[in-house]
């Protein structure tokens, strides 16, 4: 049962989600049709087979999964935002300027509106929701530089020198800090095993 102990460490159920923002369901149920509200990251489905004193029972139950971030998130939509979309970029590009390793490497694209709206898409899917610790626009920004630098200090086979290898090692650690544990059926294939695990044991990183 390692899922269902993840799920209840790093995500709220909607009953919490809504219980944390006071909200009632309808309004959820309003902000997500308008894609404005990320979707839950995850939908656990249960078969359950009962058997007692009163003879066999079965149901099936699915609870949604959301992460903890989006009760900040949540909460600003009920506080009536005008433009979310418009916060989400606003917040993603300061995360961004507030970041030394955004000086490091020609990293403009990040911050461009095309690259912005396809995060917003993601954001909205849950898909962040699932991979960064917050699912917030702060942890977004982080990750998508992190790979941004990592990806252009190993392409090709070239070895590194010392500032090369420290921009590295910075960017690896900005993965981590920004990156989910993710669920353990889901963890060898996902960029945290590919551009933390994998990178710290290849160049002894700590």
């Amino acid at each position: 049962m390692e899922l269902i102990a993840y799920l209840h460490t790093h995500f709220l159920t909607r009953a919490q989600l809504l219980a944390a923002c006071a909200a009632d369901g309808a309004r959820l149920d309003a902000f997500t049709a308008a894609g404005t509200m990320p979707a839950p990251s995850y939908r656990l489905k249960v078969r359950i087979d009962c058997t007692s004193y009163f003879g066999a029972h079965a149901a099936d139950h699915a609870t949604d999964w959301y992460a903890r971030g989006y009760v900040d998130w949540l909460c600003m939509l009920l506080d009536g935002s005008a433009d979310p979309y418009a916060l989400f970029a606003a917040r993603y590009r300061a995360a961004l300027d507030a970041q030394p390793l955004y000086r490091t490497i020609p990293a403009a694209a990040l911050a461009a509106e095309p690259h912005l709206r396809s995060e917003w898409t993601h954001f909205i899917a849950g898909t962040y929701g699932l991979c960064t610790r917050s699912g917030l626009p702060e942890d977004v920004a982080a990750k998508e530089l992190a790979i941004h630098v990592i990806r252009a200090s190993t392409d090709g086979d070239r070895p590194l020198d010392g500032a090369e290898l420290e921009r590295l090692a910075a960017a690896v650690d900005l993965l981590d800090r920004a990156s989910s544990p993710f669920a353990p059926h889901e963890r060898s294939r996902s960029s945290r095993a590919r551009y933390v695990d994998a990178l710290r044991l290849r160049h002894g990183f700590e």
